[in-house]
């Protein structure tokens, strides 16, 4: 297979071998060879769970098919500790596929874009730091206008009276 990007979300809120959560994420990215990197950012919990994340994003460079580099993301994790568990539970490390250089990728177990990244200011955010202007296949949008849309301020919607009482 061709040299393709692709863009991987890392995050932690668990302390493991490597210590706290950022440093967990820090040493994941070594561990996944990643080219480039945001900087790692606290984020509150998607879910049950009450620890903080440390989340970031990376780009890494592979002749890996989407397939392969999954299995190698899934080896990372449990070398870092990572047992299946509750979902959206306390984990040491995560690691997701958000978007491919090769487009879309839908087999059973893995679908490129990922599925909630477009909804994920933790995603988008650091995404935004490393390619603003990578588009994403499914929508055709930038990050850049994927995270405008994400985190603009909308106006507050009015009641339609008037001030004129009941």
């Amino acid at each position: 297979m061709a040299r393709t990007t692709y863009a991987i979300a890392l995050g932690s809120n668990r302390r493991g071998r490597h210590g706290a959560p950022a440093a967990e994420v820090r040493a994941a990215q070594a561990a996944i060879g990643a080219g480039a990197a945001a900087p790692v950012l606290a984020s509150a919990p998607v879910g049950p769970s009450i620890r903080r994340f440390a989340n970031t994003v990376a780009l890494v460079e592979s002749d890996l098919a989407p397939p392969e580099m999954l299995a190698r993301l899934k080896a990372v994790e449990r070398a870092f500790g990572r047992r299946r568990g509750q979902r959206w539970g306390p984990r040491v490390i995560d690691l997701d596929i958000v978007l491919w250089s090769g487009g879309s990728w839908r087999s059973p177990g893995l679908t490129i874009p990922h599925a909630a990244f477009r909804q994920r200011d933790f995603v988008l955010r650091p995404l935004l730091a490393l390619a603003p202007g990578w588009r994403d296949p499914a929508t055709g949008l930038t990050v850049r206008q994927l995270s405008s849309r994400l985190t603009r301020t909308r106006p507050v919607p009015r009641s339609g009276r008037s001030g004129a009482g009941p």
